[in-house]
């Protein structure tokens, strides 16, 4: 056990549970004052941002310029505010965690934790924290069940099962080492198993808190449903991928009570989860979350950004300041009957290369993934993919019923297609064993012609 870990991560959690009722006005004075903290620190150890922000010093946040992951990672041994770190040594550090399957938790020379982004969105993301920094990316986490009164019904040790991915390179897998060796007892599974597997191990486990991505949840809920799996979690944790209509639905039908939500990302831990009112709140004493439209302008409450721009408030060894990603995220105003101040998360809409460019009539139309939901949110699968192809569309479905009406399924969404605009885009229903998944175990919806 790393006492230095658990000390700093006791103290975090203690000192978060006094912000959760700070005025509005509170909130913003403190988002200021650390950001001014957090650039004043970076600037001072961090050649690449001393540059970036020559003549700038004294700007409010909004006025300094993004910066993009591939800016990030091609000046990374720069942009660090230890110079002893060198990208080519971490991504090493790296390579053996996986190829010797490492405990993920013991820090690195004693001192970092370090993951890879998944690399989804194009080039991969590499990121490294301190003891203190880690404290606070575990401590994100660890509000998640407190928000969402999960250790309220729990009277013992929680007893936890994660449904990600065991590549100790992944966040997702250093997290549930590191709360395996610091705070409860931990499962850790493999997204990509099959759901009879994954069934058996946690039928022996029997947690009390299931976390994991929901495409790997809803067929586990489904195992459950058919009485293949019994286990009465007391709460059920989505993580890493949008719940969607079907992956609740069922996830409630099958334990009980709907599926507390988070929203994170490797660069920031956890952005936002579900309260015991059932939204998702934003941690504006961690994060500062500006969704801009495609000319990186704000978007008011309401309106879904194109991008998203985030500061992590926390982050020192690698500074994150206005950090681009393409998440597409709406904001609401504050006021939560949960009593917590910190404004609501509306709705979180995947990223931008989630949005498909099709033919049109002139030019192309962009596609948002909802067309797809609409119709295959109400049929008969439990997964499903949009691959696109240079001659068309491919849609994969799973856990189609033998008989299931494919053709009807293919006009369906050929109909939608052209009402949106589309041309000359054939379009392909294949039934499949299960939907293909990344390395990491994640389920995309959509794979564009894109990288």
């Amino acid at each position: 056990m790393d006492a230095e870990l658990l000390t700093r991560l006791l103290a975090l959690r203690a000192a978060w549970r006094t912000h959760e009722h700070w005025s509005p006005a509170r909130i913003a004075s403190q988002q200021t004052e650390a950001f001014q903290r957090l650039r004043s620190y970076a600037v001072a150890r961090s050649p690449f941002y001393r540059e970036r922000y020559a003549g700038l010093e004294g700007a409010p946040l909004t006025a300094l310029p993004p910066v993009t992951k591939d800016e990030l990672m091609d000046h990374f041994d720069e942009a660090v505010t230890a110079p002893s770190l060198r990208l080519s040594d971490i991504e090493e550090h790296l390579h053996n965690l996986v190829e010797n399957d490492a405990d993920p938790s013991v820090p690195w020379r004693g001192r970092w934790w370090a993951a890879a982004s998944a690399g989804t969105t194009g080039r991969r993301g590499i990121f490294i924290w301190d003891h203190r920094e880690w404290a606070a990316v575990i401590a994100s986490y660890a509000r998640v069940p407190s928000w969402a009164g999960i250790f309220s019904r729990i009277k013992r040790p929680a007893r936890v099962a994660m449904v990600t991915t065991r590549r100790p390179s992944h966040q997702s897998a250093i997290i549930s080492a590191t709360f395996n060796s610091l705070l409860f007892p931990t499962l850790r599974l493999d997204a990509s198993d099959s759901p009879a597997d994954l069934a058996a191990r946690l039928g022996a486990f029997h947690p009390d808190l299931l976390v994991g991505f929901p495409s790997a949840l809803r067929p586990l809920a489904l195992e459950q449903l058919a009485g293949r799996l019994d286990i009465e979690p007391r709460a059920v944790v989505a993580t890493s991928e949008i719940l969607g209509v079907p992956e609740s639905r069922d996830l409630e039908a099958a334990w009980g009570s709907p599926p507390v939500d988070i929203y994170a990302t490797t660069e920031t831990a956890c952005i936002a989860s579900t309260c015991t009112a059932g939204r998702r709140h934003v941690y504006e004493d961690v994060v500062i979350v500006e969704p801009v439209d495609a000319d990186y302008r704000p978007v008011p409450p309401g309106i879904t950004g194109e991008r998203l721009l985030v500061t992590v408030l926390f982050s020192r060894t690698l500074p994150l300041i206005r950090y681009e990603m393409s998440d597409r995220v709406r904001l609401g105003e504050r006021g939560c009957p949960c009593g917590r101040s910190f404004r609501l998360l509306e709705g979180v809409e995947g990223r931008t290369e989630d949005i498909l460019r099709l033919p049109a009539a002139g030019g192309t139309v962009a596609v948002h993934p909802n067309v797809f939901h609409e119709i295959l949110e109400e049929a008969p699968v439990t997964g499903w993919q949009v691959v696109q192809r240079e001659d068309g569309l491919d849609v994969l479905v799973a856990g189609t019923p033998l008989g299931t009406d494919l053709q009807g399924l293919r006009d369906a969404i050929a109909q939608r297609l052209t009402e949106q605009g589309v041309v000359s885009t054939p379009v392909r229903v294949f039934p499949v064993h299960e939907v293909p998944r990344t390395p990491l175990g994640k389920a995309k919806l959509v794979r564009g012609l894109g990288p």
